[in-house]
């Protein structure tokens, strides 16, 4: 069954703070709640539907930010993928409304991983790790090591450079720097990232997010009822889910998820790459936005480092993505699925300011990646239209 223009967001909220030692996750969650719903015209009376999840939050989390917001909703959805939960979320909302289950959903997450001190991907599992990290951990396998062995493959089968990465570091602070609410706004150059520090190489330090708090809210209702709200809809056009994992020993570390979920999404959007106005790429590290360009199907495969240079992914320029400042310069508390869905919701109703779009902006995808490239990850996408 087709969704394409059922079902709308309706309200979007990004919580400003970057730090907030001063407020629990589930504060920054409600206060999110409370600015899409508010955003919307909404209040917490109409909602019926309830999507979250997140660090720290176990699988009985939803149920105690229920309780916290006093809701018994009709809908709930906990479904935790990493950092692509929240793109999926939507999906799941669409299909939940469209199906009656419920009238209208929030979409929402909140974390304070920066206040808490939290090292966010850098190893470890314990007893709470799954079963075949039997295979991995003995290697001590970080989040950013396995991003690197990507990155080592991609430079070693295509030629693709350290410069041609960070180009895309580059462009996400241009765009942070139009962002007051990025955590970080000064310029900077190739140079500078060439300069920063080797993480794992080939990824130096500013190839790599940044850790800070946040959180975000999406209200998802009918297209119907969506129109009389207060603000402009934003129409759901196509979603598709997916996984990778070892295969066994078989898989093509190149091939990620994006390739399957975003063939989906195209096909039950019924549009084509040449229709996509601006992108929101998940950039937990510079060549995760490279490797999901590929597997989208924006570029063939090895054509990535070309795809990115010369400043297509400006704002102003062919190709937009991460206007927001991605996870690399503006925030990244975890999870940054939401904000990808965010910041697109916004582009196209046109409220990005100095930062918006030049060009104008109809449709837009959203991709989320959740775990981590070169081990085990999901993929997310979205497409979304103004019209």
């Amino acid at each position: 069954m087709s969704l394409s223009r059922k079902i709308a967001i309706a309200g979007v909220y990004e919580h400003p703070t970057r730090f907030a030692p001063d407020k629990t996750m589930f504060q920054i969650m409600a206060e999110s709640v409370r600015g899409a719903l508010d955003d919307a015209g909404l209040g917490i009376k109409d909602v019926d539907g309830l999507a979250t999840t997140g660090m720290g939050m176990g699988g009985m989390g939803i149920i105690g930010f229920a309780d916290y917001l006093n809701l018994t909703p009709n809908f709930v959805d906990s479904t935790a993928i990493g950092g692509s939960s929240f793109v999926a979320h939507t999906a799941h909302a669409a299909a939940a409304i469209n199906a009656g289950l419920c009238n209208v959903c929030v979409v929402v997450y909140g974390s304070t991983a920066a206040s808490s001190r939290t090292a966010v991907g850098t190893g470890g599992g314990g007893g709470s790790a799954d079963p075949p990290d039997q295979y991995d951990a003995p290697f001590g396998v970080t989040t950013v090591g396995a991003y690197a062995m990507i990155a080592q493959r991609h430079m070693h089968d295509y030629g693709t450079t350290s410069e041609q990465l960070a180009e895309i570091a580059v462009t996400m602070r241009l765009h942070a720097s139009m962002n007051p609410a990025a955590k970080y706004r000064d310029p900077i150059t190739v140079e500078d990232v060439m300069a920063s520090r080797v993480i794992s190489s080939p990824l130096h330090l500013l190839d790599c997010c940044i850790i800070s708090d946040g959180g975000g809210a999406l209200v998802i209702t009918s297209a119907e009822r969506a129109r009389d709200l207060k603000k402009k809809p934003v129409y759901l056009l196509g979603a598709g889910e997916a996984v990778r994992h070892s295969a066994r020993g078989q898989r093509d570390y190149l091939n990620i998820a994006a390739a399957q979920s975003g063939r989906l999404a195209f096909e039950r959007a019924g549009v084509a790459h040449k229709d996509i106005d601006m992108a929101m790429i998940y950039d937990s590290f510079t060549i995760t936005v490279l490797s999901t360009l590929e597997n989208l199907g924006f570029c063939k495969p090895g054509e990535g480092g070309a795809f990115v240079s010369g400043g297509r992914l400006r704002h102003d320029r062919e190709f937009p993505i991460n206007t927001d400042g991605g996870g690399l310069s503006s925030n990244h508390p975890g999870m940054r699925g939401i904000f990808l869905v965010i910041e697109a919701a916004k582009q196209l109703r046109g409220e990005c300011g100095p930062r918006q779009v030049k060009k104008n902006c109809q449709i837009a995808l959203v991709h989320g990646t959740g775990g981590a490239l070169g081990t085990r990850h999901s993929g997310a996408t979205l497409i979304l239209s103004n019209n």
